[in-house]
């Protein structure tokens, strides 16, 4: 078995973390293949949604620290280290135009929360539980959280979040906008693969599109977000799966979408 496995089934990418008795804390190997996966899932027209979620009772518990402890105190070495090793997962879902689902079947701490910020939306089992550690441990969160967390939460609770370290549990997590669901845990697997299936069967080139002109208009001004969006309707109004949509809609009946 591999520390880290990507399948496809039924248009959803599944990367697996896979070290249940680390708890799921990745390795370097593990951070290649990881990104590995985004990169292919974001040019194969057979995924049209991709999740990530961990083996046994944990989501992720951040880096491996024999990983740092191979790496050493060395300023420049550790900086490395994360900008090109590391970060890779990062850059790689920033670049992904499809629908990203953090699957979060239990702890999820330091860099593993980091991993489940970067994606676009957090769907929780109840026994979910969720960290900045850094400070714990003397450092600072290395791996985006204090990119994504105010973006999330607003910086206030941020900011709390991040200077004590304290655990969210899932039901705290959904009131403060850091879930989007949570389920049972013995229906969280069906809970997310049926959010999945629902993005799959939607039009993947308005799915893109919505994604990116949310994700851009965050960093502009608004007659600018308004070009951009008056461009994309445009050009998706044009495609067959637009046609499609509108017949069907017309019809009363399901669509089916060809991503052209």
């Amino acid at each position: 078995m591999a520390d880290l496995e990507y399948t496809v089934e039924g248009g959803v990418g599944t990367i697996l973390l896979n070290r249940p008795h680390a708890k799921n804390a990745f390795t370097l190997e593990m951070i290649d293949a990881w990104a590995a996966a985004l990169r292919s899932a974001r040019t194969d027209p057979d995924v049209r949604v991709v999740v990530v979620t961990g083996a046994g009772g944990a989501f992720c518990s951040g880096i491996d620290l024999s990983v740092l402890d191979a790496v050493g105190a060395e300023p420049m070495a550790l900086k490395t280290m994360l900008t090109e090793g590391v970060h890779l997962v990062a850059r790689a879902a920033d670049d992904l135009t499809k629908p990203l689902i953090a699957a979060v079947n239990g702890a999820a701490v330091g860099a593993g929360l980091d991993m489940a910020l970067m994606c676009d939306i957090r769907i929780l089992a109840e026994s979910a539980r969720l960290s900045e550690a850094y400070i714990r441990v003397g450092l600072v969160p290395g791996d985006g959280g204090c990119y994504y967390l105010p973006r999330l939460v607003g910086m206030s609770k941020a900011l709390e979040l991040l200077w004590t370290g304290d655990f969210v549990d899932a039901a705290e997590a959904l009131r403060i906008g850091l879930a989007n669901a949570v389920h049972p845990d013995d229906e969280f697997t069906d809970g997310y693969r049926r959010f999945a299936d629902r993005l799959a069967a939607q039009p993947p080139i308005n799915i893109a599109m919505i994604k990116r002109a949310a994700q851009q208009s965050v960093h502009s001004d608004l007659r600018t977000a308004l070009d951009l969006i008056s461009s994309h309707l445009a050009v998706v109004h044009g495609t067959r799966d637009s046609a499609e949509a509108r017949a069907a809609f017309a019809e009363r009946r399901t669509p089916t979408f060809e991503g052209r």
